[in-house]
């Protein structure tokens, strides 16, 4: 009995270390309440980033700030939502496309 769970321990092992590596695929948006990132290869496509960010950011009640860019291959640009006062002039609006 023991011998048989050490067997199949063993072949579980030999089977995981001889599948491949795989990289894990990563969504060109991501983002929640408090902000989130662009990949900067939308950029490059031509897309409207200020857009997608207000229009995530509105869906919350907010406002976008964008806050960084890594302008390489790989890189993101990173937003925040910013909370507004009630009243003030820089409420949340949709954007057109």
């Amino acid at each position: 009995m023991r011998t048989t769970g050490l067997a199949i321990l063993a072949a579980a092992c030999a089977l995981a270390l001889s599948a491949p590596a795989q990289a894990t695929w990563v969504p060109p948006f991501k983002g929640n309440d408090t902000g989130g990132i662009i990949a900067y290869s939308l950029y490059k496509e031509g897309v409207d980033i200020k857009a997608l960010a207000v229009n995530h950011c509105a869906s919350y009640g907010k406002s976008v700030k964008l806050t960084g860019v890594d302008a390489q291959y790989g890189g993101y640009i990173s937003f925040a939502c910013v909370w507004v006062h009630p009243g003030h002039l820089d409420r949340p609006l949709r954007a057109a496309y």
